[in-house]
């Protein structure tokens, strides 16, 4: 199209706002664009595939007629057109539908996709499983430790408060020159002064036997020798007033 006259009364006449121009040679190229593509889509030669696929579609979208032979010999039989096969006419109404296989790969490749897939995903899942029980145990065996540890160091604290106890009593009552019966049953002087809980620990647990096993022999040793219980932090009178008022031997059974 050749270019209007820029002197000519139709181009005076036409809207000249500023940026209006700009805009309708905007839509115009859009407009020209698409004319264009719609022109190479009718012009564009179809691929045998494409042929093919629409003349299968029109075929299988189109009813059999008398010219089937298949059909033929239903109707001859009583078939009509519409109806249900089988005697009561509990069939199918529709022939069976065909399933086009478009690929390259070979029969049961689809399903072995699906399956390995299947798989996967179970394979997953049990990871995911195994991994949430191996959480689990850690945090059930974090808190057995974190117990365990708070118990040792009670017992470790009951071992230094029944050491006090003998050490005091000892020396008032039955070794006036400051020997212990055995060399755990007192705290060291030295040990005393320490502010380290951690190396008092350590030496609680110097010698072969446990803070339990410590803990048991001193505090049944207060108790035969000077009827004194740790737990009730009471001196009785005599083995009888003991056995009769004190609950027990063992934090336990003052619990």
């Amino acid at each position: 199209e050749e270019e209007e006259d820029y002197m000519s009364d139709l181009f005076i006449k036409q809207d000249v706002r500023p940026g209006l121009p700009m805009v309708r040679r905007g839509k115009e190229a859009i407009q020209k664009e698409e004319k264009q593509k719609e022109a190479n889509e009718k012009n564009r030669q179809k691929s045998i595939k494409e042929e093919e696929k629409e003349r299968r579609d029109l075929v299988l979208k189109s009813a059999l007629g008398n010219e089937n032979k298949g059909f033929a010999l239903l109707q001859k039989m009583g078939y009509k057109s519409g109806q249900a096969l089988g005697k009561s006419g509990e069939g199918i109404v529709e022939p069976i539908p065909l399933n086009i296989k478009t690929g390259r790969s070979g029969l049961g490749h689809e399903e072995l996709k699906k399956r390995k897939a299947e798989e996967k995903l179970e394979n997953y899942r049990q990871k995911v499983h195994m991994k949430k029980q191996a959480n689990e145990q850690a945090a059930d065996q974090f808190r057995i430790r974190f117990k365990t540890k708070q118990e040792e160091r009670k017992m470790e604290g009951d071992l230094r408060k029944s050491q006090r106890a003998c050490q005091q009593l000892d020396m008032q009552k039955v070794r006036p020159g400051g020997v212990p019966k055995e060399t755990w049953f007192w705290i060291e002087p030295e040990e005393e002064d320490k502010k380290d809980e951690e190396d008092k620990e350590d030496e609680c647990t110097s010698s072969d036997l446990s803070v339990s096993e410590k803990l048991h022999i001193l505090t049944a040793y207060l108790r035969e020798k000077h009827f004194y219980c740790i737990w009730c932090g009471t001196t009785y009178e005599d083995a009888e007033d003991l056995s009769s008022n004190c609950p027990g031997d063992s934090a336990a059974d003052h619990d």
